[in-house]
């Protein structure tokens, strides 16, 4: 098994990864990695004892902060074990066909490698985290590039924060009409027929272009923390695949084994 790390901006997600798939998902604040009592430091010690064969550690970051804290837990790990960054100068399985590859966040390249991995090409990737990214892996180019938009939470928080009247939403995605009927309810129908609106036109154009160009019909996939939302509003079909960012990881560090 190979422990995989994915520090997003929020949370980080890990867990362990064999050919089987993912186990042992876990989540924390991102912001709590090097926290003395509740930290990745305790959590990893406790994922070892779990599973005593674990290979090494994949992981990667787009909080350059939290990639330092996760670090220095990894260097006070015993037993120590190898530790492989995903960075764009590796190998995903995929070339990259983007012109400043530097600029792409490491989670958007294991998406890529995951995709490659588990589905082959062409394939789109919506990530559904604080923001929403669209990944494009096709077969002539391999990864291209995509999309960066604001996630479904950072919409409602927005209509708080930038209103003098409107309230802050509780986590609630449920709507049952839409017109809403009091302020909240009003709210709430915006962003989540707004917000799957605004996915299924990005999709589409995504879809036009790459039918105009002759790809193959992609694979769909999403994941991230507000990925099954799609599933109330987006036409086009398409394949939640929770882990896919981990199993991204492993797939790269397969790829880059001396």
């Amino acid at each position: 098994m190979l422990l995989c790390i994915d520090i997003g901006n929020t949370h980080t997600h890990y867990g362990a990864v064999d050919n089987l798939g993912s186990r042992f998902l876990r989540q924390l604040p991102t912001r709590q990695i090097d926290h003395a009592d509740d930290g990745f430091a305790s959590r990893l010690a406790s994922l070892m004892n779990e599973c005593p064969g674990l290979r090494g550690i994949a992981f990667c970051s787009v909080v350059p902060e939290a990639t330092e804290k996760l670090r220095r837990v990894l260097e006070r790990a015993r037993p120590p074990l190898p530790v492989f960054q995903l960075t764009c100068d590796k190998k995903l399985g995929v070339p990259i066909g983007y012109p400043r590859p530097a600029e792409i966040g490491q989670d958007r390249l294991a998406n890529a490698a995951g995709a490659h991995a588990l589905f082959g090409t062409p394939a789109i990737v919506i990530d559904m985290g604080t923001a929403v990214t669209f990944d494009i892996v096709t077969k002539t180019h391999g990864y291209e590039g995509g999309i960066i938009a604001p996630g479904v939470e950072v919409m409602r928080r927005y209509l708080h924060e930038q209103t003098a009247l409107l309230p802050k939403l509780d986590d609630s995605l449920q709507i049952d009409r839409a017109i809403g009927q009091s302020t909240i309810e009003a709210m709430r129908i915006g962003t989540v027929i707004g917000f799957g609106g605004m996915i299924q036109a990005l999709l589409d154009g995504v879809l036009a272009e790459l039918s105009a160009r002759g790809e193959p019909a992609p694979h769909v996939l999403a994941t991230g923390g507000t990925a099954e939302l799609l599933r109330k509003t987006l036409r086009t079909p398409f394949t939640v695949v929770p882990d896919i960012t981990l199993r991204g990881l492993a797939a790269a560090w397969e790829l880059n084994q001396p």
